[in-house]
This record gives C-alpha cells, sequence and structure tokens, in this order.
C-alpha cells in the first residue's frame, strides 16, 4: 500500500512574530485536513518567525490517486499561503 509524503517549505514574509507563524501555520493545517482528509503536521519546529516547514501524508491502495492528492494539496496549500501572507519556497513529494 503506497504512502504519499509531501514536504512544504513556507516563506512567511508577514510574519513579524512567533504568533504571526503560528497563525499561518495553523489555518494551512487546518484548511488542508478538512478539504483533503490527510494527516498535516508542522516538521522541525524552529523558532525562525518567517520559515515553517509542513509534512502532509496520504494512504491509497492507488499510487496515481496519492500523485493526484498531493498536486491538488500543494496548488491548495500555495493558495491558502498566498491569502495569508506567505510563500511556498519549496516542495517535494516522496512514496514509500
Amino acid at each position: 500500500m503506497p504512502i504519499a509524503f509531501l514536504t512544504l517549505e513556507l516563506h512567511i514574509e508577514a510574519a513579524q512574530s512567533l504568533k504571526d507563524k503560528r497563525q499561518v501555520v495553523r489555518s494551512l493545517k487546518d484548511r488542508l485536513r478538512a478539504s483533503f482528509n490527510v494527516s498535516v503536521a508542522e516538521l522541525e519546529a524552529s523558532s525562525l518567525w518567517n520559515r515553517a516547514t509542513v509534512g502532509v501524508v496520504g494512504i491509497s491502495d492507488s499510487r496515481d490517486y496519492l500523485d493526484g492528492l498531493m498536486k491538488n494539496v500543494e496548488r491548495q496549500a500555495t493558495r491558502i499561503a498566498n491569502n495569508h501572507g506567505a510563500d511556498v519556497a519549496d516542495s517535494f513529494v516522496e512514496y514509500l
């Protein structure tokens, strides 16, 4: 059974404090969970206000389904981040 792991590197231009960063990351995590029924967590928690790493995991019987799902998650994450003054600086998918 394939597992897809999407890593999103965020650059949060608008963050002036750790609270601002947490607000953006929390909003992104909540919206992705609700929209796609995937597991989402902040990885590599750091004290930098303008950077965050978020991991998204999905499981399915079909790798093709997972590929499409992760593309849709990445597209939606980019929209959500842009609406909160952030950018997806880098993203990559791994299959296990």
